[in-house]
């Protein structure tokens, strides 16, 4: 059993409730969709097979408590969900980054499973798996990155209609890096008093924002 895998490496987790911690990040190749604010294009394509026992290797390394799946969208490839129980029953805490458009349901619902919701600017709000809804637990999360105002109220509407604050561990909404201004958002935010969390990513605030490997 194989992943074709574009990079591992160790960084703090950059997003999530779990910002600012030691994380291992294991980013898939692959992706489906084509966001228009997609800062990691060269996952597209570029990867080399590992087994999972190679990967389970090269995790073990870091010596880190906290691991993440992502890509790319790592849903794509059959072997993710082995994977992510390997590192389960190797005592890790699980996190796996998706963009929301595959089928969830197969995933170890000890994965905490940080789920995307893709809004309109994103050009892919047509590709959003609503199906996956009822499998989200109280150990998942759901993230809509806003690049306007509309987004903003489009996301807010998703919120309200699937009562998600109730659903899971954390509503997550982030700006674009660059395409609106994080006060901009902030002030939508408590105008509406909306039970979400605000992030930021942190990684592009430390290092170079189109750096890799952090």
């Amino acid at each position: 059993m194989t992943l074709t895998v574009n990079e591992i490496y160790q960084s703090i987790q950059g997003e999530s409730t779990f910002a600012g911690l030691p994380c291992v990040f294991v980013r898939l190749a692959f992706c489906d969709l084509r966001c228009a604010w997609c800062d990691t294009t060269y996952a597209f394509h570029e990867g080399e097979k590992m087994s999972l026992d190679d990967i389970l290797a090269a995790v073990a390394k870091f010596n880190c408590p906290l691991v993440e799946l992502t890509g790319g969208e790592p849903l794509l490839q059959p072997a993710a969900p082995a994977l992510l129980v390997k590192l389960l029953e190797r005592g890790h805490r699980v996190l796996l980054e998706t963009a929301g458009h595959r089928d969830i349901s197969a995933v170890d619902p000890r994965v905490t499973r940080i789920m995307d919701l893709k809004c309109p600017d994103s050009g892919m709000s047509d590709r959003n798996r609503w199906e996956n809804i009822p499998y989200l637990t109280a150990n998942d999360e759901v993230k809509c990155v806003i690049a306007s105002r509309a987004d903003y109220e489009w996301a807010r509407e998703q919120v309200r209609h699937y009562a998600l604050p109730d659903k899971v561990r954390a509503v997550l909404f982030a700006p674009v890096f660059g395409s609106i201004e994080p006060r901009q958002l902030v002030e939508w935010l408590l105008a509406d008093a909306l039970p979400v969390r605000f992030q930021l990513q942190l990684h592009k605030f430390i290092w170079e924002p189109r750096r890799r490997g952090v």
